[in-house]
């Protein structure tokens, strides 16, 4: 069986997200209507990726027994009209300055490939439907 996500509206434009026994919160900026109590849903969108980056980073490091100290992944992104989406994320690793050399290519090329990333580059099928069936207004 699949993983479920249940998202319900909070009022305005805050929805509360529900993965297991965790919860998110989203919103809108004060200037897009909502009331700027949460991150909005795009920018939770490139968190995942910039977060599955650092994950699979630190993996690596832990793995080849590499120091972790001040892993830090950062991103910038930018939107992009018609239809709106993001059109740009540029995603910077700060790794311990003790990293070999020779290992970085292949720090970068395991980052590069993480989950979330492998996802955007071989998109799921989404598809979008009613839970239950709509009463006719008949």
């Amino acid at each position: 069986m699949g993983h479920i996500i249940r998202v319900s509206h909070r009022g305005g434009d805050r929805f509360e997200i529900a993965v297991r026994d965790h919860v998110w919160r989203v919103d809108q900026p004060i200037g897009d209507g909502g009331d700027d109590t949460a991150a909005t849903p795009t920018e939770m969108f490139v968190a995942s990726l910039v977060s599955c980056v650092a994950f699979f980073t630190r993996r690596y490091l832990e793995r080849h027994g590499l120091d972790t100290e001040g892993l830090a992944v950062s991103a910038e992104f930018t939107m992009a009209p018609r239809p709106s989406r993001v059109g740009d994320i540029a995603i910077n690793l700060e790794i311990p300055p003790s990293v070999p050399e020779d290992r970085r290519e292949a720090l970068l090329a395991v980052a590069s490939h993480c989950t979330v990333h492998n996802s955007l580059a071989d998109p799921p099928q989404v598809r979008i439907a009613y839970a239950t069936p709509v009463a006719s207004l008949d």
